[in-house]
């Protein structure tokens, strides 16, 4: 697992954000939320993914996937949006073929949606940067409802 230089919006500053961490990368200089997307596999995902303890977007994609080249971006911007609250984890299909059966991948891409490493959402396809938002933000919303539910019980 590799470090990615991510340059703070906020003050400019480059900053080495690692593949796993507890909690999220915060910026060294002004200590804002960066945003964090990294690649995983086979190999390394239960440590990348499952183990954050902020919610995941999984982005299962393939490089010969039109939709998957369009939607790349919208993903990566609202990772950027949801610094500190959402890490995107990209896994390349091809590469992974063992959470490509795990996880039933019948179509790219496929997002899922992870909290402490339990599938909490899923969408099977493209869609515009506006409904990502949306799906994920209300899948979000239900998960903390859920919990605050459960915990006064």
């Amino acid at each position: 697992m590799e470090s990615e230089i991510v340059e703070c919006d906020h003050c400019g500053r480059k900053n080495k954000v690692p593949a796993a961490a507890p909690g999220y990368p915060k910026c060294g200089n002004c200590e804002s939320a960066l945003p964090w997307v990294v690649d995983a596999g086979d190999a390394d995902f239960a440590e990348v993914a499952e183990q954050a303890s902020i919610f995941v977007l999984v982005d299962l994609w393939a490089p010969w996937c039109g939709p998957c080249r369009t939607v790349s971006p919208a993903l990566e911007q609202l990772a950027k949006d949801r610094a500190g609250r959402l890490k995107l984890v990209k896994v390349n299909v091809d590469t992974a073929p063992g959470l490509s059966q795990r996880f039933d991948v019948l179509a790219v891409p496929t997002l899922l949606l992870l909290q402490r490493g339990e599938v909490i959402a899923r969408q099977a396809g493209a869609a515009p940067a506006g409904a990502l938002r949306e799906w994920v933000d209300t899948a979000i919303a239900k998960a903390k409802a859920s919990t605050s539910d459960s915990g006064g019980r």
